[in-house]
């Protein structure tokens, strides 16, 4: 079986390469930079040059592949998945992994709408899929790690609200498995981790770790959107942004799924490990 990855470098992306690379597998990855790719795997992978926008580099990077791990972000997300999906059937790939959200299945939530447009595409095309839909990431907490070391505040709108955030390793897990295995073939897999926490129990958990209180404060939208355009985030990434927040505060990201537990024979991985993990970011 011959694997292609995209967003290799990624959060999500290079955590499945060193699984494919653990398993023995030699994986091709698709990258903008060849150096960059080669400088982090050596000689253990294969490499095309490219870009997820161009078709020609696309059918390159897919030729003699069966099956793709898809990363794609932005607004334009859709399209790429579209033209990946096109070019992928051609050239003769066989299934497609998408590394989607489990926003897909809300209204008008983070980058929901996008996803469900790519998703839709790629079934549209005819090729196989399974669309692997993450809960928001636990490593989002190490955007915390200024205020906390400067300030030990966390500051955020969504209030008491509580969302189940996902340990990345859980996600490459179970991308891989629908990778190199057939089971979940044609399938959706939103996965979230084993507990919803608020943003003030999370805090909690990091002050804990590192030995001392920690103190969490509830603001306005309007005073979160202006936190995010003085960080110079883009217009529709301050309002996905402030869609999740608003989605968290009334309790749309709370639920739970067992698809972790039932792909991989174990429990999702807790909050309180992912920071005991990383407690060094926060010291």
């Amino acid at each position: 079986m011959a694997y292609l990855i995209t967003g290799a470098t990624g959060n999500i992306g290079s955590l499945v390469v060193e699984r494919l690379l653990a398993m023995g597998e030699r994986p091709r990855l698709f990258a903008r930079d060849a150096n960059k790719v080669r400088s982090r795997y050596g000689q253990s992978v294969d490499v095309v040059e490219g870009d997820l926008a161009d078709s020609g580099s696309l059918a390159e990077a897919f030729r003699g592949i069966d099956r793709v791990f898809l990363v794609n972000a932005g607004p334009a997300l859709a399209a790429r998945d579209e033209l990946a999906a096109k070019e992928a059937r051609a050239t003769g790939v066989r299934h497609i992994v998408k590394l989607s959200t489990i926003d897909v299945h809300q209204q008008n939530v983070g980058t929901g709408v996008w996803h469900a447009q790519g998703e839709a595409a790629i079934r549209a095309s005819g090729i196989g899929y399974t669309f692997v839909q993450p809960s928001g990431f636990m490593s989002n907490a190490l955007a915390w790690t200024d205020a906390i070391k400067s300030q030990g505040v966390v500051r955020s709108s969504t209030a008491d609200g509580r969302i189940a955030l996902i340990h990345p390793h859980d996600i490459a897990d179970v991308a891989v498995v629908a990778l190199t295995t057939t089971r979940f073939d044609g399938l959706e897999l939103p996965i979230t981790g084993p507990e919803a926490l608020s943003y003030g129990q999370m805090v909690a958990i990091i002050g804990n770790a590192i030995g001392r209180p920690l103190m969490f404060q509830v603001i306005s939208d309007n005073e979160e959107r202006s936190r995010w355009e003085a960080r110079g985030e883009s217009p529709e990434s301050v309002g996905y942004h402030l869609s999740i927040f608003r989605a968290i505060r009334a309790g749309q990201l709370a639920g739970l799924t067992d698809t972790v537990t039932r792909v991989l024979g174990r429990e999702p991985i807790s909050f309180g490990q992912w920071v005991r993990e990383n407690v060094a970011a926060f010291r």
